[in-house]
């Protein structure tokens, strides 16, 4: 009697890094090399700048590697670390650093609107996540409700929310960069006002954003339990 073969095992599926494996390689790092030690008694403002970026950018492609698929945020955030690294070395007009810091997001805000006009928006894939919400069980649900239309109206309105959060980034970034960093690069001075910039950008444009993001996301997840008439709980995926 031959037993039946097991199934093949599921390949490991590799997560994202942490919120706090992403702060310390993305803002701690850096800051606290460029406010510490980029002085000329250490490792000077041109080396400074240079390890400094070169914790996000290998944390980035780190992480690439790891996914083993191309991510347009990752993408997005080591293209932005090169630019600074090339505004830096090039010890072009400390104004650019503003206009890189702004557009980043500001990308990132015209995608999600662009993509809200398309059959795949990017904030459903988002807010409505197939890692975490049983997604079939959830459109079941909204037919029997008839609400398949109206919940679609509801991803809409929060892709407006997310995307008004990029832009609301778009605009403090250009104004913390431009408020601060007022130094030649290639100078202690410029490599600490980098320093001090990237320790602000947490509390002054990160948590308001979040505020927001996390504002579309507590919308939709009410949206669901309206328009299914079901508690959330039946759709999360354990």
């Amino acid at each position: 009697m031959t037993t039946p073969a097991s199934p093949p095992a599921r390949p490991v599926k590799q997560k994202k890094s942490g919120f706090l494996s992403n702060m310390i390689f993305n803002i701690v790092i850096p800051a606290m090399i460029l406010s510490r030690f980029s002085g000329e008694d250490a490792l000077g403002p041109v080396w400074g700048v240079v390890v400094a970026l070169a914790f996000p950018l290998l944390f980035g492609l780190w992480e690439l590697v790891k996914l083993g698929k191309v991510n347009f945020y990752s993408i997005l955030g080591i293209i932005s670390v090169l630019l600074t690294g090339g505004i830096s070395l090039l010890q072009l007009d400390p104004s650019y650093i503003a206009i890189k810091e702004a557009m980043i997001p500001a990308i990132i805000g015209i995608v999600v609107l662009v993509s809200q006009y398309t059959p795949f928006p990017l904030v459903k894939k988002l807010l409505i996540n197939p890692d975490l919400l049983d997604t079939d069980k959830l459109y079941q649900a909204l037919a029997a409700q008839t609400n398949r239309e109206l919940f679609e109206q509801r991803v809409a309105r929060a892709g407006y929310i997310v995307a008004s959060a990029f832009f609301v980034s778009a605009v403090l970034n250009y104004v913390l960069a431009k408020a601060i960093v007022i130094s030649q690069p290639g100078t202690t001075a410029y490599a600490e006002e980098l320093g001090r910039m990237t320790w602000l950008s947490y509390p002054v444009i990160v948590l308001p954003v979040m505020v927001m993001l996390m504002g579309a996301i507590i919308y939709m997840f009410a949206q669901i339990g309206k328009l299914t008439n079901q508690p959330l709980e039946e759709f999360i995926l354990e």
